[in-house]
């Protein structure tokens, strides 16, 4: 059983917003595999791009970053260089500078402190489940998987409890910036230019960064150092400090890519177990937690591409890729490869191995919270799977209106508690 079926006609318009919005083409992506791996897309608001769109390209481009290079934006969208000056981040950077700032903040999403957190987010999960069960029928999106990311994020940037909603509805803001749902200032329906030197050119960026400045201040205050800010802020090896726009933009990201990924790679597994009931019976008889994670998140896949832009000429598949020249990796299509991945539109928790590629691996901009990611959607599924004797979808399920992000924003279910 699949559990959710493409339906475009192979030939999707990849800038538009409103094509991703009956989800991921995944018919086109498979076209492209086949007849153009590399396929270059005109595009009327911008300059045009190369669509990378078979897993091994994929992976060995991303092991590239000095032919193919992120520091000129990760997005499809052009920026001038004062722009992307403005609005970058560590993700936006090339080595050694993207390994400088990486450094400073990677201790705090390691491995071996990240489990750590494991009895937090056990405790957070009883608690969301234990109020949504009661009401049997809900938004699975909005009640369970917007909640757990949002509750963990407040830990570990260190924000009271009461300010997360506020935080996480302007991350959403940011990150789903093309969506009437999530902003009110749609990027591709309306003039932004006055937001253009803030993070993902939207007025949120603005709002956060006044509430970092602040949040920073009272803790320096009160000689609180705990969380991942407190590390950001320290001078590197060589004396050098972040600069006021990198912490901003830094504070911006924390709160976007830190909640929605995982939010999305949630309702992406809820919305699996709904179609595929055999799931929930593997999650509450079978020893699959090793692998699971990872089968949910290559399903989800919520970040569908990033860019590159090629530093110098390259021939791939008869085709001349030039300096200067956006390149797009889809992961959305690499983690649909079938010469990857067996029946990848199955999902299959106990596939191994799984050489998905939503954390981006293989580069040095490897996901920093995958750790994070997995252990949120491990446990968020134990817990689950332990409380309810099924679940099935009401009604239709809605996706994002964007080509960036994708992820399932309605969820509606019902359950059957124990």
């Amino acid at each position: 059983m699949t559990v959710w079926t493409p339906t475009d006609d192979g030939f999707a318009d990849l800038t538009s917003h409103d094509t991703f919005a009956a989800g991921a083409p995944h018919n086109t992506f498979a076209r492209l595999r086949r007849e153009d791996p590399v396929h270059w897309t005109e595009w009327d608001a911008g300059q045009g791009f190369w669509s990378i769109t078979r897993h091994q390209d994929i992976t060995e481009m991303n092991r590239n970053p000095a032919v193919f290079s992120s520091a000129r934006g990760i997005r499809m969208e052009d920026q001038t260089y004062e722009e992307y000056l403005a609005r970058r981040t560590f993700q936006e950077t090339d080595p050694p500078e993207h390994m400088m700032t990486r450094i400073k903040v990677a201790k705090a999403f390691s491995k071996p402190v990240v489990a750590e957190f494991e009895s937090d987010i056990r405790e957070l999960c009883d608690d969301i489940l234990d109020q949504v069960l009661e009401t049997r029928e809900f938004d699975a999106t909005k009640a369970i998987a917007r909640q757990l990311p949002m509750r963990m994020l407040g830990r570990i940037l260190g924000t009271p409890e009461e300010d997360l909603p506020w935080l996480v509805e302007k991350g959403d803001a940011l990150i789903a910036n093309t969506d009437p749902d999530f902003t009110t200032h749609v990027l591709d329906k309306m003039t932004t230019d006055e937001f253009r030197m803030m993070p993902f050119n939207s007025p949120a960026g603005a709002d956060l960064y006044q509430y970092a400045k602040e949040l920073m201040a009272k803790k320096s205050a009160a000689g609180d150092t705990n969380g991942v800010l407190h590390l950001i802020l320290q001078p590197g090896k060589d004396g050098s400090v972040i600069t006021e726009e990198e912490f901003r933009n830094f504070f911006c990201l924390l709160v976007a890519a830190g909640n929605d990924t995982t939010r999305y790679s949630i309702a992406a597994g809820i919305q699996a177990m709904c179609h595929q009931p055999e799931l929930l019976r593997q999650m509450q008889t079978e020893d699959i937690w090793e692998t699971a994670p990872d089968e949910i998140i290559r399903w989800a896949t919520p970040a569908l591409y990033f860019r590159r832009t090629a530093t110098q000429d390259v021939e791939m598949h008869g085709k001349t890729i030039r300096a200067g020249d956006k390149v797009l990796y889809w992961f959305s299509s690499a983690n649909r490869d079938e010469t990857v991945f067996a029946d990848p539109f199955h999902v299959d928790l106990s596939r191994s191995p799984n050489k998905h590629l939503a954390f981006g691996q293989g580069g040095p901009h490897i996901c920093l919270g995958m750790w994070l990611a997995r252990l949120e959607v491990r446990v968020l599924f134990q817990e689950l799977a332990k409380r309810i004797k099924s679940i099935e979808a009401t009604g239709p399920h809605k996706f994002l209106r964007s080509n960036f992000v994708g992820g399932i924003k309605e969820l509606p279910v019902r359950v059957v508690p124990n």
